[in-house]
């Protein structure tokens, strides 16, 4: 996939992008097969100790130039990469030249291992640094080398913060060396984002990009000809060609990568448009007091690893039974049971506080979704089918129109279309396989630059929640009385203020910051390191940005991170735990868990019950933790499953419309 020698494509061409041809049976068979040797060629092509040497020699010389001449040999080296590629030798000039520029500017030098990052990205690679070791400084040195290079680069993030943040620090070093930057974020308009997508280097979130992306697709129509795009744009941008925002998709870095590529990929991207018609409130009630009357485990069952409500037998026909009380549209067998296990679904699997809130905006509440795996609110998403009216009905909050889909594509198909992509994350190494066979991205973990001194404290279980909370504020209290900070994470809004609670109960101060903090997530997150000070956050709050240790707190042991139950997958666990021993400073970890944990209770069942009936008050900690590990790996298995169907409906999807002539 990736070649030292620049694309074909121009920047100035209309639309660059790269085609992403279907794989038969036997192609996917050959590239598992030679999967594992593919990818240990392309980490040690990405292992070159010779660049950093190059680099350090390079450096005194620089050192030495007035910021003209820099910027004269930022020119000179521009020219070289548009005519030889990303040559070894030119790399190093230009990684040599970002690190003397960020120095002087910012007052920032790359270290070696940095250095070691940006090769591994400008060969089209996931680079896993540990949290803390400066993967957004890393990130201008590929930016730089291929932006100087003539290829507009995206940079990509997670949310509008850490955007806006990024483009703001790391602006000087690409000013000095002669190149534009812009940032992408919510609530900016068509023109304004053209105008940043033409910068040399952008700064944007992969929810703004991708919808950006879908609407060009819009814009473009049926017959995306380049040709004639490029005719268009010749006549001065009337047409299609003057409604797009983007240039194409040349060069990325995905920041975060196991999040954006692994994490959110579960759910495609919809563009949709709102009904006309108002949604009919009597039709939800009806269909939730007629669910509310089911018996579970007799007339339906709920299935929570897919997240369903299934109808058995004897519901369908209690259904049948109620029809002629229930409104007229409940009169089809068909329609009568759609609703109702849309209702279901609102009564039993999406629960308040979890997967979504209520909360006002202008004058009216509403609900709005909290994305799981970050704890943040998903600003304008919604639900598809009825289920996001459903559960406003459940909620008894106005009824907004339901949305038709107008434009769809996973976050597989999306980021295979650029020309080069790459990634940087502190955990990737658990979906290496998967990133490999899905976006033909090799994971090399870059070593750190101090001595890791984090302690893993491992996992202790409770037979029960009451239990598991009180060990949790007793930790924090001896925390707290050693002078240590501590950083809580729960996997809910309503578990982080129940302990909160409980913590205000017991007379400990403390931030708590979840979706209803959204706001203040990263200044509550960056004081997390002052001395004694408890942070109880949800999830990953706050990823991004570094916690640093207030004066004593490396002496009294550094922060100490709680897990107050393990996430579905084991490296969403590390990113927690990684918050602390930043740099090489001191800090701890461990995980406080129950036997009936949504993680336990969803994978393991009747196993977990047995265990916490059996326990006795006693439980064998080795036991149990590999009841964790187990749940985990059943959860991991469940979650690939679920990407590899998205995937494969999309493709199939994108064929029929192909077949048909209409567009994404």
């Amino acid at each position: 996939m990736f070649d030292l020698a620049l694309p074909h494509a121009s920047p100035d061409a209309a639309y660059p992008e790269q085609a992403s041809p279907r794989l038969g049976v036997l192609d996917k068979l050959g590239d598992r097969l030679v999967a594992p040797m593919a990818r240990a060629y392309r980490k040690r092509r990405a292992v070159d100790t010779a660049l950093v040497v190059r680099v350090n020699e390079l450096g005194p010389t620089l050192a030495k130039l007035a910021d003209r001449d820099l910027r004269r040999g930022a020119d000179e080296l521009r020219l070289a990469l548009r005519r030889e590629g990303f040559a070894p030798e030119l790399v190093a000039r230009s990684f040599a030249l970002v690190r003397e520029v960020a120095s002087r500017t910012i007052g920032m030098r790359h270290f070696d291992v940095q250095l070691q990052g940006g090769w591994v990205l400008l060969n089209g690679m996931i680079a896993e640094m540990e949290t803390g070791e400066g993967k957004t400084l890393t990130a201008t040195l590929p930016a730089c080398t291929a932006a100087l290079a003539g290829l507009p680069v995206h940079i990509i993030t997670v949310n509008d913060y850490l955007t806006a943040r990024d483009a703001e620090q790391m602006r000087p070093i690409y000013a000095a060396l002669g190149l534009t930057v812009g940032h992408v974020v919510n609530g900016q308009q068509p023109p304004e984002r053209r105008q940043m997508y033409r910068c040399d280097v952008t700064y944007c979130t992969n929810k703004e990009l991708t919808f950006d992306y879908l609407r060009d697709r819009i814009a473009l129509g049926r017959n995306s000809n380049r040709i004639q795009l490029s005719i268009e744009r010749l006549a001065g941008g009337q047409g299609r060609a003057g409604q797009l925002v983007l240039r194409g998709l040349f060069f990325a870095i995905v920041d975060e990568a196991d999040s954006v590529l692994i994490d959110e990929a579960r759910t495609p991207l919809i563009i949709s448009s709102r009904s006309d018609q108002a949604p009919e409130q009597e039709m939800y009630e009806a269909a939730l007091e007629a669910a509310a009357q089911l018996r579970p485990g007799a007339d339906f069952i709920i299935d929570e690893k897919d997240r369903a409500a299934l109808l058995e037998d004897a519901g369908k026909a209690r259904l049948t039974e109620m029809a002629p009380t229930l409104p007229g549209m409940f009169s089809g067998k068909r329609r009568r049971e759609e609703l109702v296990t849309q209702a279901l679904t609102a009564l039993h699997i999406f629960q308040r506080d979890k997967h979504y809130l209520v909360r006002e905006e202008k004058g009216e509440e509403k609900v709005q979704i909290i994305d799981e795996y970050t704890g943040r609110i998903l600003p304008d998403r919604s639900w598809e089918q009825g289920l996001h009216q459903m559960v406003e009905a459940k909620e008894g909050v106005k009824l907004t129109s339901q949305q038709s889909s107008i434009a769809r594509m996973t976050y597989q198909r999306f980021f295979k279309r650029y020309l080069w992509l790459a990634g940087m994350t502190g955990t990737a190494q658990e979906v290496a396989p998967e990133l490999w066979s899905t976006y033909g991205l090799a994971v090399v973990k870059v070593a750190t630059n101090r001595p890791v001194q984090r302690r893993d404290l491992a996992e202790r279980v409770f037979p029960t929640q009451a239990e598991k909370w009180d060990a949790v504020v007793e930790r924090i209290a001896d925390m707290h009385r050693a002078g240590r900070p501590v950083l809580v994470g729960t996997r809910s809004v309503g578990a982080s203020e129940h302990l909160s609670e409980r913590l205000t109960a017991a007379g400990l101060p403390h931030q708590l910051l979840n979706a209803r903090q959204d706001k203040a997530e990263a200044e509550v997150v960056a004081q997390a390191g002052l001395v004694g000070r408890i942070t109880v956050a949800t999830n990953m709050a706050g990823r991004g940005t570094d916690i640093k240790l207030g004066p004593g707190v490396r002496e009294a042991g550094g922060l100490h991170v709680i897990a107050t139950e393990l996430h579905e997958s084991r490296r969403i666990d590390r990113q927690l735990f990684g918050r602390c021993g930043r740099q090489g400073d001191p800090g701890s970890f461990e995980a406080l868990c129950a036997l009936d944990d949504e993680l336990l209770k969803t994978y393991l069942g009747m196993l977990a019950r047995g265990a916490a009936e059996g326990a006795g008050g006693a439980l064998p900690q080795a036991a149990v933790r590999r009841l964790l590990r187990m749940a985990q790996a059943r959860a991991e298995r469940a979650n690939a499953a679920i990407r590899r169907a998205l995937l494969t409906s999309d493709e199939k999807m994108g064929d029929m419309l192909a077949f048909s002539g209409r567009g994404e």
